[in-house]
């Protein structure tokens, strides 16, 4: 089987692509959706990753020949989007998670990946927020607790660590910053708690920043230099994962949940100064950018050996990230309108 490697190709041309792209799985992918037993279903697909990320899923089940049912759970609020995913193979499902009958009428499926949360303008509505990130999760687990689970989480649950230590371990302290970061932590206590009560074998994948062309840490970035919007480097270093890459893992976890859960820092190796790559942007831009405050030695960054020992590294790197997210930012591409707010450092969302 042949496959087009995300660094060969020089420049992203349009969305249809860039989807392509996203949702292209590797042959480590294809290999274990031809082990896998049973349909998966998503839970929270409408998101950032989750279309993509079920899209892998398709694309893979059918390259390994397997008679699967990838199913998708949303509420849908833009019906372009089930409709979109119906097409390509993945059967929609319209579900308010918080509705815990609904939820209890969903299919019954041997793996469950779990997207839901809330982040942005948690501040503003802690109650909904916490209800999401932490009541939601044990209502997932009564339905699927006959399924492997795959669970999103973030990094924002080890609060900052030391840059030269090269980022926060899976075994470290806690120390989650504001009601976002510790409401994440409950999900992932709650998670926890109902792994070694009914044996759910789990995966609690902490995430520092997927990226693709149209949101993250270096698009966010990209746009500050290109505005002249100035660039605050109190977090002054960050690392990223192409969300392609992302996707590739998330499934992977599937053959490696346990219980009590495994947990498991997904990003990229790469520690990348905002410093430095916003100069380079200007370079490429021709603008300079404009700084504010000054770098500490601390930052919000993974350490991801043992997501490597897993998986091995991921196919794009962070210059090769850059240089897509340019070439779309120059050409005018489309935005998503969501900010990552990376620097924020008082957990306020």
């Amino acid at each position: 089987m042949t496959m087009i490697l995300p660094n060969e190709t020089i420049s992203i041309e349009t969305l249809e692509h860039l989807e392509q792209m996203l949702s292209e799985p590797t042959e480590q992918v294809v290999e274990m959706m031809s082990r896998l037993k049973g349909d998966i279903i998503l839970l929270g697909v409408a998101g950032k990753i989750g279309p993509s990320l079920a899209r892998m899923a398709r694309r893979a089940t059918d390259l390994a020949g397997v008679s699967r049912r990838v199913i998708g759970v949303s509420r849908f609020s833009s019906p372009k989007e089930q409709s979109a995913l119906d097409a390509d193979g993945v059967e929609t499902i319209r579900c308010d998670l918080l509705d815990e009958a609904a939820v209890a009428q969903l299919p019954d499926a041997p793996n469950a990946i779990y997207l839901a949360g809330k982040k942005f303008g948690s501040s503003g509505d802690c109650s909904t927020t916490w209800a999401m990130n932490t009541w939601l999760p044990g209502v997932i687990c009564r339905k699927f607790r006959s399924s492997r689970i795959v669970a999103y989480s973030t990094g924002n649950v080890y609060g900052a660590t030391s840059v030269a230590g090269g980022g926060s371990r899976e075994s470290d302290q806690v120390e989650p910053i504001g009601e976002y970061a510790m409401s994440c932590l409950g999900r992932e206590r709650i998670m926890e708690y109902f792994s070694r009560a009914w044996h759910i074998p789990m995966a609690i994948i902490r995430l520092f920043y997927a990226c693709e062309v149209r949101y993250g840490v270096l698009v966010d970035l990209a746009r500050k230099v290109a505005s002249g919007e100035p660039i605050d480097l109190s977090v002054g270093y960050f690392n990223l994962i192409w969300q392609g890459d992302n996707n590739a893992q998330t499934l992977l976890a599937l053959e490696h949940v346990d219980t009590p859960p495994l947990v498991l820092n997904l990003t990229g190796p790469e520690i990348v100064s905002v410093r430095e790559a916003a100069q380079i942007m200007g370079c490429r831009l021709g603008r300079k950018p404009i700084f504010t405050g000054t770098e500490l030695d601390t930052s919000f960054i993974g350490n991801t050996q043992q997501a490597r020992g897993l998986f091995g590294p991921p196919r794009v790197s962070a210059m090769q990230l850059m240089d897509w997210v340019l070439d779309w930012v120059k050409r005018d591409g489309e935005y998503l309108g969501k900010p990552t707010h990376f620097e924020t450092r008082d957990g306020k969302y």
